[in-house]
């Protein structure tokens, strides 16, 4: 059971950051469309978001581990 536990919260803590990150690249591609002229601009707020999302899959993982590492 503990195993099992164990693959469900691994599972949701890749999902999240990784439902996140495409949507900052669907999001971003989009508004480049729209207005290619501040390609700046949103490159800065992707890079931005694109850490903070992979920031809290590590973070998850680090608890994940400092948990179940027993």
């Amino acid at each position: 059971m503990r195993n099992f536990i164990i693959i469900i919260v691994m599972f949701v803590t890749i999902l999240g950051p990784s439902g996140v990150i495409g949507a900052i690249g669907y999001g971003s591609i989009r508004a480049l469309g729209r207005n290619p002229s501040a390609a700046p601009k949103i490159l800065l707020a992707m890079i931005i978001s694109l850490v903070f999302a992979e920031a809290i899959a590590v973070i998850s993982l680090l608890v994940l581990f400092q948990l179940f590492g027993r």
